[in-house]
């Protein structure tokens, strides 16, 4: 009796232990979760925290809702003007509504890489088709991917319930050929560019020199013109000087004028003068205190 009892224990706490193993369930904070009922959805996205089920009939499916990422395979696509352009990019993605992501993927990650990796590339093949090649290497990278990502975003949460956070381009590459026509495409524009400025730094250059050459002459003129002024000043000063100077002595001014002209006549030994003697300009000459009248 003692070890059917014993047993009958050990049976009812087995029976304890599984039913609660099989009733309890976790739901950890990097997850999200359903429950089914023979593969049906009776219960949508489950939060964290311990939750119960019925053993056998109900069964729970979690899945990771952590940023997930997809490094997609590096592809050729073709440009607006028919350049072919090889990029390498990668995917953010989310798992978001857990019911749909299942309904899609039966919660299979490898499954939903599958189905969002030919949608990213059919995104950017329709993104680089839309650009010109000029576009795409002067355009951010993060802008050049708004567009695709926001638009596969919407489809994403439509059809796998997850969301396309991120699209960003590793890297794009130019084939030789494509890569020699725009490295000679951009010389050729830098060079326009640098003619271009060369030209208006010219024009810029005669403006400013055609100024300067104006002002130059205005200047000149000015000065010119004040130096006229002063001089005909000092020219009135010094007549006035000298009439001042001829009224207080005439005799000694002529004197003195007369001493100047002998100076000036007789500086070079080549000098000739052919004068009568008694001319007016030798009167000094004879006597220094003679006058015009003595003469």
């Amino acid at each position: 009796m003692i070890n059917n009892r014993s047993l009958l224990i050990v049976g009812g706490l087995a029976a304890v232990a599984w039913l609660a193993s099989n009733s309890l369930y976790v739901v950890d904070e990097t997850e999200r979760a359903v429950k089914l009922r023979f593969g049906e959805v009776i219960e949508e996205n489950i939060q964290p925290g311990l939750h119960v089920k019925v053993p056998i009939t109900q069964t729970v499916r979690k899945f990771d809702t952590r940023l997930l990422t997809l490094d997609t395979d590096t592809s050729r696509y073709l440009t607006l003007e028919q350049k072919a352009v090889i990029v390498d990019s990668y995917v953010k993605w989310q798992v978001v509504n857990p019911t749909r992501y299942y309904e899609a993927t039966s919660g299979d990650e490898m499954v939903a890489v599958r189905l969002i990796q030919p949608r990213v590339d059919e995104s950017l093949r329709n993104e680089f088709g839309r650009l010109n090649l000029q576009e795409i290497i002067a355009e951010r990278r993060d802008d050049l991917m708004t567009g695709p990502t926001q638009e596969l975003d919407e489809l994403m949460r439509e059809e796998l319930g997850v969301a396309i956070r991120d699209i960003r381009i590793k890297r794009i590459d130019l084939p030789d050929d494509v890569s020699a026509a725009v490295f000679e495409r951009m010389r050729s524009e830098r060079e326009r560019e640098a003619r271009e400025w060369r030209a208006q730094g010219q024009e810029e250059a005669e403006r400013i020199r055609a100024n300067a050459d104006r002002r130059r002459q205005v200047l000149i003129a000015q000065a010119n013109e004040r130096a006229e002024t002063l001089r005909g000043e000092g020219d009135a000063q010094a007549a006035a000087v000298y009439s001042q100077a001829y009224g207080q002595d005439q005799e000694f001014f002529s004197f003195w004028r007369s001493l100047n002209a002998y100076r000036e006549s007789f500086s070079d030994n080549g000098n000739l003068l052919v004068l009568e003697p008694d001319s007016e300009f030798f009167r000094y000459l004879r006597s220094p205190s003679a006058t015009s009248d003595a003469e």
